[in-house]
């Protein structure tokens, strides 16, 4: 991962933690609306942090087109998202889709067995912090076991790049914005605000 020649924008996921809240997410939004919740569509997910982390949508098609470099990192035993569609690690390896914001370049990286989980994502924050080239970056981890660690890794990255942690509920700060996971996921899963206001 040192030698990847990254893009100004860059989206770091921990894949079971993200696919976990989302079965939470669909478990309890089925009982309270009383109707069956859909896998998250990945695309709409992904376009959604984006836009959670201050990318906009081109103004103009004379701009070269923007690109968000996504990485997915799974457990080197696991095959899929299961709450997520597409959620093939296979499928989505290699794979782009274009939206609104620009092209979406994904990337899924297998933990291998020297490593932990949760170190490899550790490391490979503290790189994508680091590279020159990137301007925004967007962190998706395992905010109930190593928030900690991702807001010490993230205590010296530059403060002129544009940083923001995605949790479930708000933490204690750092040198980045926080913004909720759960809004993403909601509109991912088809969850419209109308259904919740009428059950307050």
């Amino acid at each position: 991962m040192n030698d990847t020649k990254w893009s100004e924008h860059v989206i770091l996921v921990d894949a079971e933690y993200v696919d976990k809240v989302a079965f939470d997410m669909i478990v309890n939004f089925e009982r309270m609306l009383e109707r069956r919740i859909p896998q998250a569509d990945t695309a709409q997910w992904l376009e959604c942090v984006a836009l959670d982390g201050g990318l906009r949508p081109q103004t103009s098609d004379a701009q070269p087109q923007t690109s968000i470099q996504v990485v997915l990192i799974h457990d080197r035993n696991r095959q899929q998202m299961d709450n997520f569609l597409p959620g093939e690690f296979s499928d989505l390896d290699g794979q782009a889709f274009t939206g609104p914001l620009g092209e979406f370049l994904i990337s899924c990286v297998k933990v291998e067995e020297m490593v932990t989980k949760d170190d490899l994502f550790i490391d490979s924050l503290q790189i994508i912090a680091n590279a020159a080239e990137v301007k925004r970056l967007m962190v998706v981890g395992d905010s109930d076991h190593i928030y900690n660690k991702v807001r010490e890794a993230l205590r010296k990255a530059d403060p002129d790049k544009h940083i923001t942690v995605f949790t479930m509920q708000p933490m204690d700060s750092g040198n980045f914005r926080q913004e909720i996971l759960g809004y993403s996921l909601m509109a991912a899963l088809g969850i419209k605000s109308e259904e919740l206001n009428k059950m307050s």
